[in-house]
């Protein structure tokens, strides 16, 4: 008897190790934490691009799915919650890949960013997105130390990738950005920040197809992986040179520039290059078959590059999560930009064009939300208005749903565990309130955020930070 009793007290200590613990500062965000729950009666959109089905029922167990179907063909646990998904839709957990932990805060004539180390993981989980990459880091230490944080549930937030520091020859100022002087230092980069616990790299505006060339060696040597928001170099010379990820669809190729000096960025031929080429024109056409012949991935940012004319202050109804001082800044270069943003529209249009061809062809495509910019994209908000934006620009529900949840997974390599609703999976699941298929603003409409099972509410996360981006 007393050995029975020892075994069962062994396998209560395993239990309670095993279980995710919280702090209270996490717990009160928390509606749903039980052992195992069903939403029924609900509309799926799995994420693998297939069609939406009516009237299912998925079963989670330990914060695994066990059970999707039919309504009439799943048994429920006879002990589960049950949640009512009548008139709702589920789909799975946002996985992006283009975001920061900072946000946009001009002094003067500078561009500068300030770490937002508390109010945009809330925001990120609040819209959906249960797994992110951060598409660069200012503070790759502060980025390290939340992603260990959330895991442990001592933080509100999603499941993060790390990217080290931007990788940057000295260009235009942007003071929170370190700056190599020589190639010799790339490696010394990659190789200390991996030690640290990054999973992915960025290069940026000035670098030279070396430094490019020594840091995709370097990251691959490690099983690690390099994107980059370019300009010095067009993408065909960092496709061929192997980088894995190309960052803000095709509104940074420098590829259709004329005259293009090697190793230079001119921003401003670039986008005229942008401007010039035919929308079907033959260069855009041979970038896409090269970069999908080489498998490199393309992120899609196109929330950040939203115009100004007739559209939201902040995309996605951000506006009201900042600091009121940053409202009144982007409500006054908002009037000041109304009808005179045409050039603006036309690139962008034309560039969702261009991922849209991108995709249909076989490419990679990805999706994230860069919060820096004019300050107009802000986290969470303008992750659900990236899904409305894709189904905009041609893509069904059902393949904008699948580029910024099983793409993002795929690119992860975590696959196997996320991205889709299927039996064996994590139980990352956003339950949204309406039909995405008759208005896919509904997806604005978040109720619960289901991440490794466990429900967060989605707006009292939202609510918790109103007015707060730009402070902390």
């Amino acid at each position: 008897m007393k050995l029975k009793l020892t075994i069962i007290t062994i396998l209560c200590c395993i239990i309670q190790v095993q279980a995710q613990e919280f702090s209270s500062q996490v717990e009160r965000f928390i509606n749903v934490d039980d052992a195992e729950f069903a939403i029924t009666n609900v509309t799926v959109i799995d994420g693998t691009g297939n069609t939406a089905k009516i009237n299912q029922t998925i079963v989670v167990s330990e914060g695994n799915i066990i059970a999707l179907g039919n309504k009439s063909e799943v048994n429920l646990p006879p002990n589960a919650k049950i949640i009512d998904g009548t008139s709702k839709t589920i789909v799975p957990g946002l996985v992006m890949l283009h975001e920061h932990m900072f946000y946009t805060m001009p002094f003067e004539n500078w561009f500068s960013v300030g770490q937002m180390t508390f109010t945009f993981p809330r925001l990120y989980l609040a819209g959906g997105v249960t797994s992110m990459r951060t598409g660069g880091s200012i503070q790759p230490q502060t980025d390290l130390n939340v992603q260990k944080w959330i895991n442990e549930g001592k933080m509100t937030g999603p499941k993060m990738h790390v990217t080290g520091p931007f990788i940057e020859r000295e260009g235009p100022k942007v003071p929170e950005l370190g700056f190599i002087g020589n190639t010799d230092e790339v490696a010394k980069i990659v190789n200390y920040w991996a030690d640290k616990g990054v999973t992915s790299f960025k290069v940026y505006n000035n670098i030279t197809k070396e430094d490019l060339k020594i840091c995709v060696e370097e990251a691959h040597k490690r099983g690690l992986k390099v994107t980059g928001h370019l300009c010095s170099l067009t993408y065909e010379e960092a496709s061929n040179i192997g980088i894995d990820n190309l960052e803000h669809g095709f509104m940074a190729a420098s590829d259709f520039a004329e005259n293009k000096e090697e190793n230079i960025c001119d921003p401003f031929t670039a986008r005229q290059g942008l401007t010039n080429e035919p929308e079907d024109g033959d260069k855009i056409n041979r970038l896409i078959d090269l970069l999908i012949k080489n498998k490199t991935a393309i992120t899609t940012t196109p929330n950040v590059f939203e115009p100004y004319t007739d559209r939201e202050i902040a995309p996605g109804g951000g506006l009201e999560a900042l600091a009121p001082q940053i409202q009144e800044r982007l409500k006054a270069s908002y009037e000041r930009s109304q009808g005179k943003d045409a050039g603006t529209l036309a690139r962008f249009n034309k560039n969702l064009t261009w991922i849209k061809r991108f995709y249909d062809k076989g490419g990679i495509l990805v999706a994230g939300t860069d919060p820096t910019g004019a300050g107009r994209t802000v986290a969470g908000y303008s992750n659900q208005r990236t899904v409305e934006i894709l189904v905009e620009a041609g893509f069904t529900v059902e393949e904008a749903i699948k580029v910024c949840t099983l793409n993002g997974a795929k690119f992860l390599e975590q696959d196997k565990l996320i991205g889709t609703l299927e039996v064996g999976k994590k139980a990352d699941i956003l339950l949204i309130n309406g039909n995405l298929k008759t208005n896919i603003k509904n997806i604005r409409n978040m109720e619960i955020v289901f991440k490794d099972g466990i429900g967060f509410d989605s707006q009292k996360l939202f609510e918790s930070v109103k007015g707060q981006v730009g402070l902390n």
